[in-house]
């Protein structure tokens, strides 16, 4: 981004040929990863492909995913070529920034084309696991578990390898060998196409499947009394299609935006200690991800189980597996690259330990077999009402175990950080402490591909049951496919949490990361000013007196929640369209419910596709807008209502530099983050928690099926839908990208 950035600080010195093993070392596994992950797709596209009664279900499924995710992505490219446009003129319109224009709109295409084919490839494979998981359902619960795995470990690894590849390639050719303490700012556009992908492809899934999901419970299963995924519902193929589009595509996008973000931050942070480690400290977060493919095609290749066995049990198998390899992968790199200095390792650990802990947090709140899920069940006796009164305030409670291991992990990191570096003296103590918060990050992504493999297996398994369901198969046959989606929701559950985890320590780095970024900026326009820079300044304390300050925090919190209605009520404007299709098909044609006719199921695929990205445009885009809006408003008139001290400030011919535009996107950015963390939590375990209930009812708990506590846990169930996997989800995403949106547009609030 800044050519002289850090100019001041070092004098510039290419990289060793010793040092670029590292790079080509990276890029070469993730090479190795994606042949690994065609080697996988081969294997699940080789299966058999079941009857003919379960293709054509399959082939419906199929078309209505790739149809809805042409559209989207067609209109997410509109909008990214526009938004690269007035990128490009906005940095053009400073001589600071113009220099460094086309490159960072060149790093924004890129990272949205890799975002979006991490996003595709998940759902490609997907769409085509699912009838072959059904298929192997009817021998072995062990086959079909691994053709559900290994599709969902393409997605992972796909996603894993190109955010690599993409970051890894950019820095090689931005000149990352030759100048590697500037090149990680030009990097800063490939973060924000990720994120801005990302965002519209969760937020449009989120819309499409949960739109289709509430039209299907609220007539099938409350007004027509017929099960999930019967034949004669017309929306149970667009059910279907979303699981696919939702949590495949946009859970696929939204991780490989947490990598590439994480990648991008890790890697400025590790500019700001090149006087130490050299460009093994930039180059550190690319290794660790080199090791997570590694460590995640190990634990997917091991997972087995018994056909009497719980599924979920062979996944956490592999998970373990994964976690220890990648640990002793994380020890490795920190010997080689970081001088051996073990509290560095540490603060990986911090990182791997505070993504089991935010699995098991989430586990608690979901599974039907603790408390929350099973008050919030004992609720439904008396009646809708009192449900959503349970639901919301165990949604409410959620999020304070993760906020003290969140809390517990950045103190502890930071501390560990200035341990690891004591000995350093020409790096100030915050440089320290924020680079042991970013390996902390690392290590909790460090096992992020097999995650994200558990959390495709999630919808592969749930389309495999309702495959067998609507073809009619066997009892013992959907018994099998039953315990396989059982496992895939809670694995669908356990990567929320994880995403969120991984999400709130990645947006803290790229906090850090903004703030590093202002002060080389500052330092920049001194130099070229002829002005006088403080040798310790830093941009580290933004003063919450301010009211510009105050001001940009308290639109922060607001646009957490404004996005949140809006998601919320896109959900619920879509569902009707669905609700008054399916009443509409029940009325013209009554061979549907007696089932002497089949419904028009691409009327309804048809009906969401067009609603869902018609109402996905709207909060994407203000997530966009409202910090280069704080940003631009707060430079230009920020002056007179700023509160600062001449003393250690910079200063241009004698006057102090006006920061109140970066200290307003810093609160902006820190208080939405915080807000957003803890709503996201909020959405997605009540959300979780509210279906949970819903299904252990369904167990027969009390009344069962059809009872009236049964139709309060589907109403119930029904506002927990939009909460867990549309806004929820998304808001994972919005914070991240507000983070990276900042670093990229940075130079333009100064």
């Amino acid at each position: 981004m800044n050519a002289a950035v850090f100019l001041w600080q070092t004098p510039l010195c290419a990289a060793s040929s010793s040092d670029q093993k590292y790079l080509w070392g990276a890029l070469g596994i993730a090479v190795l990863a994606l042949f690994v992950a065609l080697l996988f797709a081969r294997s699940v596209l080789a299966a058999d492909s079941g009857t003919p009664e379960m293709q054509e279900i399959s082939n419906a499924i199929r078309e209505g995913a790739e149809a809805f995710m042409r559209r989207q992505y067609t209109t997410i490219g509109v909008l990214a070529l526009v938004i690269a446009a007035l990128l490009y003129a906005g940095y053009h319109l400073y001589p600071r920034t113009s220099p460094y224009a086309g490159m960072t709109v060149i790093s924004f295409l890129i990272g949205a084309i890799c975002s979006a084919i991490a996003g595709y490839t998940g759902m490609y494979v997907s769409i085509r696991a699912n009838i072959r998981t059904a298929s192997a359902a009817r021998t072995s619960l062990n086959r079909a578990l691994q053709l559900a795995l290994r599709g969902g470990a393409v997605t992972g690894l796909v996603v894993v390898a190109l955010s690599l590849i993409g970051v890894g390639l950019l820095f090689l050719f931005f000149g990352g060998m030759t100048h590697p303490e500037e090149v990680p700012y030009r990097l800063v556009g490939f973060g924000f196409g990720a994120s801005l992908v990302a965002l519209f492809a969760q937020l449009g899934g989120g819309i499409y499947t949960k739109a289709a999901d509430v039209g299907a419970d609220l007539v099938g299963k409350v007004e027509a009394g017929i099960p999930e995924d019967d034949p004669r519902n017309p929306a149970v193929i667009a059910d279907l299609v979303g699981d696919n589009v939702g949590d495949c595509a946009g859970r696929g996008a939204d991780i490989f935006e947490s990598t590439a973000a994480e990648n991008v931050g890790a890697m400025i942070l590790g500019a700001a200690l090149y006087p130490v480690f050299g460009i093994k400290g930039i180059l550190f977060p690319l290794i660790v991800h080199a090791i997570n493919l590694i460590a995640s095609v190990v634990g997917v290749s091991i997972v087995r189980c018994g056909e009497t066995e719980d599924p979920m049990h062979a996944l956490d198998r592999g998970y373990y597996v994964t976690t220890l390899l990648a640990m002793a992968g994380f020890a490795a790199a920190v010997y080689f690259m970081l001088e051996a200095r073990w509290w560095l390792f540490a603060c990986g650990v911090i990182g791997i330990v505070t993504a089991f802990l935010f699995v098991r947090i989430t586990e608690y709140y979901t599974e039907c077999r603790y408390r929350p899920v099973q008050s919030i069940a004992r609720a439904s006796l008396t009646g809708p009402a009192t449900n959503i009164i349970s639901g919301l305030a165990v949604g409410m409670e959620t999020p304070a175990m993760p906020a003290i291991v969140i809390s517990a992990a950045l103190l502890l990191s930071y501390y560990f950080g200035l341990r690891g570096l004591a000995d350093v003296h020409d790096i100030s103590s915050y440089s320290k402490g924020i680079y042991g918060t970013a390996i902390a990050t690392m290590g909790m992504l460090s096992s992020a591909a097999y995650i994200l493999a558990m959390d495709t297996f999630g919808p592969i398994t749930d389309n495999a049951g309702g495959i067998i369901e609507m073809s009619n198969q066997p009892e013992e046959i959907r018994k099998r496919t039953d315990r396989l989606d059982a496992a895939g929701n809670t694995t669908k559950a356990l990567t929320k949490g994880y995403a969120i985890g991984s999400a709130a320590l990645a947006a803290f780095l790229l906090f850090s990361a903004y703030m590093e970024e202002i002060r080389g900026i500052v330092a920049d326009k001194v130099a070229f000013a002829g002005g006088v820079m403080p040798s310790d300044w830093h941009f580290t304390n933004v003063n919450l007196a301010s009211v510009p300050v105050f001001v940009g925090g308290l639109l922060g919190a607001m646009l957490v929640f404004l996005f949140s209605s809006l998601a919320i009520q896109a959900v619920g404007r879509t569902a009707q369209y669905v609700i008054e299709d399916v009443r509409a098909q029940f009325k013209e044609n009554p061979g549907i419910m007696l089932g002497t006719s089949k419904p028009d199921y691409g009327r309804c695929v048809s009906i969401v596709t067009a609603a869902a990205l018609r109402e996905m445009v709207l909060p994407g885009m203000l997530v966009v807008c409202m910090p280069l809006a704080v940003g631009l408003i707060f430079r230009n008139f920020g002056d007179t209502f700023h509160v600062s001290s001449i003393v250690d400030m910079p200063t241009i011919h004698g006057v102090p530099i006006d920061l109140s535009g970066p200290e307003a996107v810093a609160a902006l950015l820190m208080v939405g983050t915080i807000a957003g963390i803890l709503m996201a939590m909020l959405m997605n375990n009540g959300g979780g928690a509210w279906d949970n209930a819903k299904k252990l009812i369904e167990t027969g708990e009390y009344g069962g099926k059809r009872s009236e506590a049964h139709k309060a846990a589907v109403v119930g169930d029904t506002v927990g839908d939009p909460f867990k996997d549309t806004a929820g989800p998304s808001l994972h995403v919005l914070i991240k990208l507000l983070a990276t949106i900042t670093l990229v547009l940075a130079p333009l609030f100064l």
